[in-house]
């Protein structure tokens, strides 16, 4: 048995309230031993090299588990029956681990930035809206092959109430399918099919809330004291009327404030997003405990990422915003240390739709960087491609990433065009104000753009949770409707057509090149437009989102090869962007991202490199021809050079110009 290591240094142990059984570098490697003992009795019966790969990765992870969880509950007279129990369903989770996904755990630690390879391109989808259920994506895995994706994220879905349901974020089980889905085993079937092809799934880990009919919830229902403690719960308006004061309302048009009164009960409930959405109570270490177990459950089915939903929000605290507070980062970190103790194939995605500052902390900082979320959402690039589409201007995307591009060297960004959620115009107001802005008005200006109001719109998309208090607003609609396309279509104006689709093109150019991984919502990639048939569908019908994330159209995609029509031109384009990515290092996550001053206020451009060439991309974001100002860039490409997606050569001493939505990846020789 090997001996317990040292705890780290830093940061100290002795920190404010850890208790001194932890703050004690003696006292804890004794409680490490003990557990270390726990452990190890609960793996009895496996193979060697099994235990020992445990106990390696127990022993370098174990202090800093011990560590957060003493941050969060170390205060409590049950805390080491707490610890005790967090290790033993660690250790038992690796007990239940197959073969093949413990031998995939050992290729991840071979190489622990698989997921910043230039190779990696992920899909999103509803497993139900794409092919009907569990067994019918498992034989769509050909089309994923066709296109290039090396991650697929399937929605939640496993069992949700019925009726409304939050898109499936309202989880009534986190060990069933959905029936309309399959099963658990077609989930791991299909979890194995996609893994044989290169394919990592990725599920939806919703640990905020459970749905209101979750098991827990019921038997808090019931006023089993045990499960209601599990939850936020009130007997009178006092306390909730006491945290409200500094709470900010998520979904305005469905319920006031962030408590719901549920009469049958007689007691206040705390449900941030939707009534049948109850918050998760993480003060409380048996919460911790348990969510654990759910995590490593799916870990154990298959799942290489989840998406850990709403991370902002898990932890409550009076007088605060409860959003973004130190211990939702604590928890989180916790869960990563336990992870790569019991399952360390497995990676988190952090989904932060909050300030950008706020966003970036979710990978984690100082000591903690990296192992925190591995990568996340980069919700900034997505919202500044659509402001720069509508204004036909550069200037705040080019100054934001050049402040907020940048992360820990072990994470990547997931960059996205669109996602199942809506449009949140979730620039820093300090940002607009460096570029003569004003964030209040310009968000104005951009939901009119995005719905149509404005002069100039080319748009068709539509508001979502609209607040008369503060004028607050999101923007719904698909890919292809908010650049134009549908509008186009409506109008049989062939010049518009192109345009749309050029700006489909472009700014998925942008994802796919920028460094960090390329998200692409199904359906994208042969310019499905807006769907109103949810507005039939009374579990729908007043919830916008649902316009864009319409069923699969196989009729549409059977006209993907065909470059004569729509599909075919937006599928042929994302296809030949994939391939070019693939054979290009420098798009991975790992190479950095220079992201160039112009001059021009139509052009963004940025510099990719990776030892020995170099990348240079250039974009145009108006409808006019606009010159590259080759002597204001860092790089002047050598005559001739070669622009990677179409062959074109571009002699940088004569000059070039970009039409409409035009952009060049320029191969540039030399040094990283």
């Amino acid at each position: 048995m090997s001996s317990v290591p040292e705890p780290k240094a830093s940061p100290p142990y002795a920190e404010e309230g850890v208790p001194p059984i932890i703050a004690d570098p003696r006292s804890l490697r004794s409680l490490l031993r003990a557990l270390r003992r726990t452990v190890r009795e609960r793996l009895e019966g496996l193979d060697g090299e099994e235990i020992a790969a445990f106990l390696r990765r127990f022993d370098r992870y174990a202090p800093d588990v011990c560590w957060l969880a003493g941050t969060l509950y170390g205060e409590r007279d049950d805390f080491t029956r707490h610890l005790e129990a967090i290790f033993t369903t660690a250790a038992e989770a690796y007990r239940a681990r197959s073969p093949e996904l413990k031998a995939l755990d050992a290729r991840r630690e071979a190489d622990p930035g698989w997921y910043q390879h230039h190779t990696m391109v992920g899909g999103v989808c509803y497993a139900d809206l794409f092919a009907g259920t569990l067994k019918g994506v498992q034989e769509r895995i050909p089309y994923f092959k066709e296109l290039g994706l090396t991650y697929l994220h399937l929605m939640p879905l496993f069992r949700t109430p019925e009726g409304p349901n939050d898109g499936g974020y309202a989880v009534s089980s986190y060990r069933e399918v959905n029936p309309r889905l399959g099963t658990m085993d077609d989930l791991r079937n299909l979890s194995a099919a996609l893994r044989a092809e290169g394919i990592s799934l990725v599920l939806d880990f919703v640990f905020n809330h459970t749905a209101s009919d979750h098991e827990w919830a019921l038997r808090a229902r019931a006023g089993d004291p045990h499960y209601q403690q599990y939850y936020y719960m009130f007997d009178d308006r006092s306390i909730p009327d006491a945290y409200e004061k500094t709470l900010r309302e998520i979904f305005p048009e469905e319920h006031q404030g962030a408590f719901t009164f549920f009469e049958e009960i007689g007691k206040w409930v705390w449900t941030t997003f939707h009534t049948y959405q109850w918050d998760l109570n993480y003060s409380n270490p048996a919460v911790f405990r348990q969510m654990l177990e759910e995590m490593l459950f799916l870990a154990n089915v298959g799942a290489e990422v989840l998406r850990l939903d709403a991370v902002a929000f898990v932890w409550k605290q009076m007088g605060t915003p409860c959003e973004n507070l130190p211990q939702a980062h604590t928890i989180i970190r916790a869960f990563n240390a336990l992870v790569r103790i019991a399952a360390p194939a497995l990676i988190f995605k952090s989904e932060a739709i909050v300030h950008p500052d706020d966003v970036v902390r979710y990978f984690g900082v100082g000591r903690w960087a990296g192992r925190e979320c591995e990568i996340s959402y980069n919700p900034l690039l997505m919202v500044e491609l659509w402001e720069a589409l509508a204004t036909r201007h550069t200037h705040l995307l080019t100054y934001s990433m050049q402040h907020r591009f940048e992360i820990p060297p072990a994470c990547a960004w997931v960059n996205y065009v669109r996602s199942h959620d809506d449009i949140g115009w979730g620039f820093a107001d300090e940002d607009a104000e460096e570029v003569g802005i004003h964030g209040f008005h310009h968000r104005q200006f951009l939901n009119r753009f995005y719905t149509g109001q404005e002069e100039g719109s080319f748009a068709v998309g539509y508001p979502f949770q609209f607040n008369p208090k503060n004028l607050d607003m999101r923007i719904s609609g698909t890919t292809a409707s908010l650049a134009g396309l549908e509008k186009a279509l409506a109008e049989d104006n062939p010049q518009a057509i192109e345009l749309a689709i050029r700006r489909i093109v472009l700014i998925y150019s942008v994802v796919m090149s920028i460094g960090g991984i390329p998200l692409i919502y199904l359906g994208d990639e042969i310019g499905q437009l807006n769907d109103y048939g949810y507005r039939d569908d009374p579990g729908k019908a007043s919830d916008s989102r649902w316009v864009h994330r319409p069923p699969m159209d196989w009729e549409r995609a059977a006209r993907r090869h065909d470059p004569a029509t729509i599909p075919g031109r937006i599928f042929r384009s994302l296809s030949r962007l994939i391939e070019v990515r693939k054979q290009q290092p420098a798009f991975g996550a790992a190479t950095r991202t220079e992201i160039l001053s112009t001059g021009n206020p139509h052009l963004f451009a940025y510099l990719k490199a990776a030892d020995p060439s170099r990348v240079l991309i250039v974009c145009n974001f108006s409808e006019e021809d606009q010159d590259i100002p080759f002597d204001r860039l860092p790089a002047f490409p050598p005559d001739p050079c070669h622009d990677l997606v179409t062959g074109r050569t571009v002699e940088a001493s004569k000059g070039a110009t970009l039409g409409p939505y035009e952009f060049l990846w320029l191969s540039l020789p030399g040094e990283a």
